[in-house]
Order: C-alpha cells, then sequence, then structure tokens
C-alpha cells in the first residue's frame, strides 16, 4: 500500500485518510483537512507574514497594588506611570497615551530627573521563550523622544530592581537603586557614565523607599520594614545612620519618606504616624502623631511647602499647611481603594494613585474624578460585544468591566459574588454571560448591568462561555471535563440545559461553534480534540462531516486553521488563547511570554511566521478582535492589563 505523506519535525501529513498530525509534549494530535485542501496541501508549504501590523494605543490600569511612588507629572501636561512592562505617558487633556517599551518584564519603580524629562525605571528579573533568565535591570530614557540613554545594573541586581532615584543638587548626575536580594543592595551610579559608584546592604527586611536628599548629593535615606536609615557617601563607601524613634512609637514599617522646603526628611508609618526629621539628623524633632487612621503609603510636598498625605485604611487625602496643622481632607471611593501614591497637577489639583489600580484626578475640597481604572486581580475573561465599540473583562477580583474603546473607561463596572474567569455576548449585544471560578454562571444585561439568570454547573472553574451564532444556545465549558448546552429563549432571558457533553478526560480549555449553531468543537488540557452535537451534547466520531464543517469562530488553539502557532517544542500550556479577525484573515495568538503574535490565517502549516508584540508580562491569558477588526485587546493574567492594540 503506498502511503503519500511528509514529515516536518513533530508533524507528519497522511494525504490517504486526510489528517495532520502534531505531537506535544510527546502526545500525538490529529487534525482532519477539509476536502477541498487535501489535493493541494502540504506541509512545507510557507505562508507569508500578514501585511497587517499592531500598534499599542492604549493601556488600561496602574500598578497600584504593590508599588510605590510611581506617579509624576511632566511639563508636558502628562502623568507618567506604569503597567505591566509598559511604561505610560498619558496627556489626560487630550486624552493620549505614549508608551516606553524598552522593557522585557514588569516594570517595578520609576525616578523622573531633576530636568524633568530624563526618566529611570527598573524591571525585574524574567523569563525568556527558551528558560533563559533576563537579568533585571534599570533604564534611563528621554521621555520626549522615548529613546533609551542608558541600560544600568546588568548583571548587577538580583531578582528586582523596587526602588530607583536621582539626585537633586548636583544636576542629577546620581542615580540610586535598591535591588530585590535578601540584602536587598543600596548602589549608587553615575548613569551617564553606567558606572556604579558605591555598593551597600542596606537590610534584611523590605526596602519600601529610597530618596537622596534634596540639597545634599552624598545623602541618601532609605525606610522600609522597622527602620529608616540616613547614608552618607564618601569616595565609594556609604554608612549609616539609623533614625532613632527614641520616645516615640516605633512603627513596624516606615512607608514613605519626602522633603521640606528646609530640607526636612518627613516619614508616614504603618501606624499612621507622620515624623518630621531635622535636616541633616537622624532625630524626630516634630510628629504629627495619628494623621491617618492605618498606614500612610504616600506623602507629597506641594510646591507652595505645603503637603498633602495619603491613608491606606481610611483612604484619605489630607492637606497639611507649612506647619503640619490639617487644612483638608476628602475620601477615596471603596471601589478604587487605598492611597498608594500622590502628584501635583496643575494648580490646584492633585494625582492619586490606588492600590486598587485606579488613578484619580483629585482637588479639594471634594472633586475626584477617576481617570485610569483597572482589574487587580489574575484576568483572563473578555469578549468583545458583536456590535459596537466595547469589550467586557471579567477577572479573579470579582470585578466586571464594559468598556468603552474609545474613552477607554468602563460604561460600567459590577462586583460579583466569586472570582470571574469567562465571559461571552449574545449575538444580539443584550445580555452577557460571565463564568466564574466556583461553578457559578450568571448572565447579566449590557445596558442595565442587572442579574437576569444565575446557575451552578458543577464546582470548577468555568473556561468558556460561548453562545452559538444564532443565539440558541449557550455552551458552558467546564474544568469537570464537560460541557454543558443551554436552550436560549426570550433574546437570553431564559435558559433550559437541553445536553451535556461527555468524553474529555480533561479540563476544558476552549470551544468553537460551527456557523449554522449545529455542532461544537472543544479542546482540553490534554490536547484533545473532541466534537459535538448542540443539541443533544453527543459526541461525533465520524469526520466525513466534521471535517468541512465551517467555523463560526477559530478560538481553539489545537485545529487545523490554527496548529501553525505552535512554536518548536512547544509544551501544550505555552499558548493561552487565540482569535482569527472576523474578515477571517488574521490569527492574533496570546503566549506565556508576555508575547501576542499576530499570524496569517489560517495558519496550517507548523511553525508559521509571525509578528511578534511586548507590553504584557509573563502570561498574556486572551486576545480579542473588535467586531469591525480595526484594533485587539489582550489581556494580561498575573498583570492584569488590559491593551488595546490598533490593527494597520
Amino acid at each position: 500500500m503506498k502511503r503519500s505523506s511528509s514529515k516536518s519535525k513533530e508533524c507528519t501529513f497522511n494525504a490517504e485518510d486526510g489528517y495532520v498530525r502534531m505531537f506535544l509534549r510527546g502526545r500525538p494530535v490529529t487534525m482532519h483537512i477539509p476536502d477541498q485542501q487535501r489535493e493541494s496541501y502540504s506541509l512545507d508549504h510557507k505562508v507569508a507574514l500578514p501585511d497587517r501590523k499592531l500598534k499599542l494605543q492604549w493601556v488600561y490600569g496602574y500598578r497600584g497594588r504593590d508599588c510605590r511612588s510611581n506617579l509624576y507629572l511632566l511639563p508636558t501636561g502628562e502623568i507618567v506611570y506604569f503597567n505591566a512592562s509598559v511604561v505610560v505617558l498619558y496627556n489626560t487633556e487630550e486624552q493620549q497615551q505614549r508608551h516606553y517599551l524598552g522593557h522585557n518584564d514588569d516594570v517595578k519603580c520609576l525616578t523622573v530627573h531633576p530636568d524633568m524629562v530624563t526618566i529611570a525605571t527598573g524591571q525585574v528579573a524574567g523569563n525568556s521563550k527558551d528558560g533563559k533568565l533576563l537579568a533585571p535591570h534599570v533604564r534611563v530614557w528621554d521621555s520626549v523622544s522615548l529613546n533609551t540613554l542608558h541600560v544600568i545594573g546588568m548583571g548587577v541586581f538580583d531578582r528586582a530592581v523596587t526602588c530607583v532615584a536621582f539626585s537633586k543638587s548636583n544636576g542629577g548626575t546620581f542615580l540610586c537603586a535598591v535591588d530585590d536580594s535578601n540584602d536587598h543592595i543600596l548602589s549608587v551610579w553615575n548613569w551617564q557614565k553606567e558606572k556604579q559608584l558605591a555598593d551597600v546592604k542596606c537590610s534584611n527586611d523590605s526596602v519600601l523607599g529610597a530618596v537622596f536628599h534634596p540639597m545634599d548629593a552624598n545623602l541618601i535615606v532609605t525606610c522600609g520594614k522597622s527602620h529608616i536609615n540616613f547614608w552618607t557617601m564618601e569616595g565609594n563607601t556609604l554608612t549609616k545612620r539609623q533614625g532613632l524613634f527614641e520616645k516615640h512609637e516605633k512603627p513596624k514599617y516606615v512607608l514613605c519618606v519626602a522633603f521640606a522646603e528646609n530640607g526636612d526628611a518627613i516619614t508616614g508609618d504603618s501606624s499612621g504616624n507622620i515624623y518630621i526629621w531635622a535636616k541633616g539628623g537622624n532625630r524626630i524633632s516634630q510628629v504629627v502623631s495619628g494623621a491617618h487612621e492605618g498606614g500612610i503609603f504616600s506623602v507629597c510636598v506641594l510646591k507652595d511647602g505645603t503637603m498633602v498625605s495619603g491613608g491606606g485604611k481610611d483612604r484619605r487625602v489630607v492637606l497639611w499647611d507649612h506647619d503640619y496643622r490639617k487644612q483638608a481632607e476628602m475620601e477615596v471611593g471603596e471601589l478604587y481603594g487605598p492611597v498608594r501614591a500622590l502628584a501635583e497637577g496643575k494648580p490646584g489639583e492633585l494625582f492619586v494613585g490606588t492600590t486598587k489600580n485606579a488613578i484619580i484626578r483629585a482637588a479639594f475640597p471634594d472633586t475626584l474624578t477617576p481617570i485610569v481604572q483597572g482589574h487587580t486581580d489574575e484576568l483572563w475573561g473578555l469578549d468583545i460585544h458583536p456590535t459596537m465599540e466595547q469589550f467586557v473583562t471579567c477577572s479573579q477580583d470579582r470585578q466586571v468591566h464594559l468598556w468603552d474603546t474609545n474613552s477607554h473607561q468602563p460604561l460600567w463596572s459590577k462586583t460579583i459574588e466569586d472570582p470571574g474567569r469567562s465571559a461571552g455576548f449574545h449575538p444580539s449585544g443584550a445580555v452577557m454571560a460571565v463564568g466564574t471560578m466556583s461553578g457559578r454562571w450568571l448572565v447579566l444585561d449590557t445596558d442595565t448591568r442587572d442579574l437576569v439568570s444565575m446557575h451552578t454547573d458543577g464546582n470548577e472553574i468555568i473556561s468558556n462561555v460561548k453562545y452559538s451564532p444564532d443565539g440558541n444556545f449557550l455552551a458552558v465549558a467546564s474544568h469537570d471535563n464537560f460541557v454543558y448546552i443551554y436552550a436560549v429563549t426570550e433574546n437570553g432571558r431564559k435558559y433550559s440545559r437541553v445536553g451535556k457533553c461527555t468524553g474529555h478526560s480533561s479540563f476544558v480549555t476552549h470551544l468553537d461553534w460551527s456557523v449554522d449553531s449545529q455542532y461544537l468543537v472543544t479542546n482540553s488540557g490534554d490536547y484533545e480534540i473532541l466534537f459535538w452535537e448542540a443539541s443533544s451534547g453527543k459526541h461525533v466520531t465520524n469526520m466525513d462531516t466534521m471535517r468541512n464543517l465551517e467555523w463560526a469562530t477559530s478560538t481553539c488553539t489545537l485545529s487545523f486553521n490554527t496548529f501553525g502557532i505552535w512554536p518548536d517544542g512547544a509544551d501544550g500550556t505555552d499558548i493561552n488563547a487565540v482569535c482569527r479577525s472576523h474578515d477571517g484573515s488574521l490569527l492574533a495568538s496570546a503566549d506565556d511570554f508576555g508575547k501576542v503574535h499576530v499570524f496569517s490565517f489560517p495558519s496550517s502549516q507548523p511553525r508559521a511566521q509571525s509578528h511578534e508584540y511586548g507590553g504584557h508580562s509573563s502570561h498574556v491569558t486572551n486576545v480579542a478582535f473588535l467586531h469591525d477588526n480595526s484594533h485587539l485587546i489582550s489581556t494580561g493574567g498575573k498583570d492584569t492589563s488590559i491593551l488595546q492594540w490598533v490593527v494597520a
């Protein structure tokens, strides 16, 4: 018997039976070729790169949950902050963002040079595709041109750079940095020469801040767990004087430090006290006790010499006069969370970063306008509105946000009872289904955000919720290895279970509907591809019908039309999501290395070529094209960020 077949690394083509077989982690994955392509198909055919590319247009969210003093106003009128591996320059008046994309993993700290143009940002150690460690380092760059000027400390820092600051008094020649090693090494650099001048073990405990004294380039103040230290640099040695609390309450954490006009250091701590440390000394000269209930995450001295402080537990922003008497206060709403960072805006205006990853424009006595919002916990759920320029996200922070892609603001937000995992719009756009981590799934009205319906299937993660193209069915895919099928009536308001797809031996990861709403295809955690009859949930094994079906979407990472996205030697968990553009020309994928890829569709040759885009850190969890293919939305898992890309 003659078998015409060809073999590429990890891929075989069986012409007689019309299938391609690839191997993931040694497991065979068989994909059946549509009849009209069987004659002409070859594994060696090369597909051109897509002619369209992505350009990052908007970054939703801000990293406030675990980073500090990372919000500044530049003379350009832009505020600068970071999320994932992107540093964002956001002009709030013109509603425009620019992005510095020099980092290849999470940015953790940020500082602005006294020239108000040069910026330094520090990042964590990352992992590249081939398992190599990407070294933590500091990048110094120009905020006008976005050009990288210097890369500092490659191979010197351990784990992450958590604090970074320019000197103020000598023209900003020095840069200090603290890394996340066990000893939290404090180092000082001549950044223009990329030369290290001095380093010292700072503390075994966490270090939360490190800043130069504004009047003395050889004096650095660090603070953190149960310490404030005053460091003097002489030549290449740094000597320490510990801050003495004497008769005053010693806090568990000194959370932040700033400087008054006269050179006094001002600290906020975990006990809610503000201490003033006389210039050049290590003793407390003045106390504002109980300035806040709970910790004080930020103090900011304004241009006129007055000061604002921001509270954790009490979510208050307080204005103090030159003598540290309270002048005014306002409270940030619960939805936005505790105050994390404060920056002076235009006269009378403040920018407030919060631990729930929001940025608020504020003015005393009580103006608080959110200008940046985001998720605060792992983010997987994403779907695009069928006809409008809107998308929905849901995350393990129990928040569901419906976003407008033009204003970049949520049209609404809703808190649900369980951590969210998946979302899907009804074809009418009138309702959306949201799957949770607990087996519960709910249906919300898109206009009013009211709860329309609630159901529970199993008690595991609902990885996918997808309506059939005609809107008459909903498939609910679970980590309990089943797909539950519901008949949908009354335009998405009524649900009754009609079937259960039983046959996967691992959790269901992805699913697609056929164009005629008659069939389903599913992928699972052990790389199976199974087909189902929608009305009954019956497993279909005859490939003659299945191989020629047209699918309404291509979100299965394992299929004949998408298998080219898998790189050499891939582990089957390396790619989290894939999505075809609605005109059928592009295929986007989301991988575990912080990258979004764009391929030509179909991608049915091994290891297809792609354009690759960074911006997320670690896992990119989902991708989706807007209904008119003008934009792509991508979501980051642990980085909780949402990136909006122009497709051009």
